[in-house]
C-alpha cells in the first residue's frame, strides 16, 4: 500500500496551524496527494475542476455577503441594537434561547440556508445580544462583547448541527446508512433521522443551560464592578 499520498494531510494540518489562507492550503494538499498517487497533473486539474463545478451550489452563500454589506453601512447592526433596547422582557437568555429553538426546528425540516453565521448572527443576532448584556451593564468590557458574540455564533452552529441530523434528506443522514449497508445493517433514513431526535433535544437543553449560565456570569461581573465603582 502506497501510504505516501497521506502527506497532503500533513499539508492541511501544518498549513492550518501557520494560519494560512485554508482555499490554498486544501488546493495545495490535493496537488500533493495526486502527484503522490501516481495521477498525471493535467488528470489531476481536470478532477479539481469537475469538483468543483460540481460542487459549485454550496458557494451560493456568498451572493448574499454584498447585500448583507450594503445593509450593515446602512445601520442595520445599529437600528438592530436599539430595536433590542426597546424589549423591556426580552432578555440575553430569552433571546438566543428563543433563536436556538427556532435554528434547530428549521434545520429539522432542511430549512439550513434560512439563517447563518454570516447572513443572520453578525448583522442582527450578535449586535442583539451585545445590546441584552448591555441591559445588564452599560459598560461592557471588549471581552464580554467578544464572549457575546462567541456564544452567539455557537447558538446558531448548534442549533444547525443537531438539527439537521432529523432531515431525512440529509447528505449525513444518507452517508450513515450507506455505511451500515455495507456492513449488513439495514436501516432507513426515517429510522435514523428518528434515532437523532433525542440528541437534539439534548443538545437544546445543555446549550440553553449554557446559554443560563452565561447570562448569570454577565450579572455577577456586572455586579462586581458597580461595587468597584461605588
Amino acid at each position: 500500500m502506497n501510504y505516501w499520498p497521506l502527506l497532503g494531510v500533513a499539508v492541511i494540518v501544518i498549513g492550518f496551524a501557520l494560519r494560512f489562507n485554508p482555499v490554498p492550503v486544501v488546493v495545495c494538499a490535493a496537488l500533493v496527494s495526486g502527484v503522490l498517487a501516481g495521477m498525471h497533473v493535467p488528470d489531476l486539474l481536470a478532477l479539481l475542476g469537475k469538483s468543483f463545478v460540481s460542487s459549485r451550489m454550496l458557494l451560493m452563500f456568498v451572493l448574499t455577503l454584498p447585500a448583507i454589506g450594503l445593509l450593515e453601512h446602512a445601520g442595520l447592526r445599529e437600528h438592530a441594537q436599539q430595536w433590542m433596547g426597546r424589549l423591556r422582557g426580552m432578555t440575553l437568555a430569552r433571546l438566543l434561547i428563543g433563536y436556538l429553538l427556532v435554528r434547530e426546528v428549521l434545520a429539522m425540516f432542511g430549512l439550513t440556508g434560512v439563517a447563518g453565521p454570516a447572513q443572520t448572527v453578525r448583522p442582527l443576532l450578535a449586535p442583539m445580544g451585545e445590546a441584552a448584556a448591555e441591559k445588564i451593564h452599560p459598560e461592557l468590557s471588549d471581552a464580554d462583547r467578544d464572549e457575546v458574540r462567541a456564544v452567539a455564533a455557537a447558538t446558531d452552529n448548534i442549533g444547525r448541527f443537531f438539527g439537521e441530523d432529523v432531515f431525512i434528506a440529509l447528505g449525513a443522514v444518507l452517508l450513515i446508512q450507506g455505511f451500515y449497508a455495507q456492513h449488513g445493517i439495514d436501516l432507513t433514513p426515517l429510522s435514523i433521522a428518528l434515532w437523532a431526535l433525542p440528541t437534539a433535544i439534548a443538545a437544546f437543553v445543555i446549550q440553553s443551560v449554557r446559554i443560563w449560565l452565561f447570562q448569570r456570569r454577565l450579572q455577577r461581573r456586572a455586579s462586581v464592578r458597580t461595587r468597584e465603582e461605588a
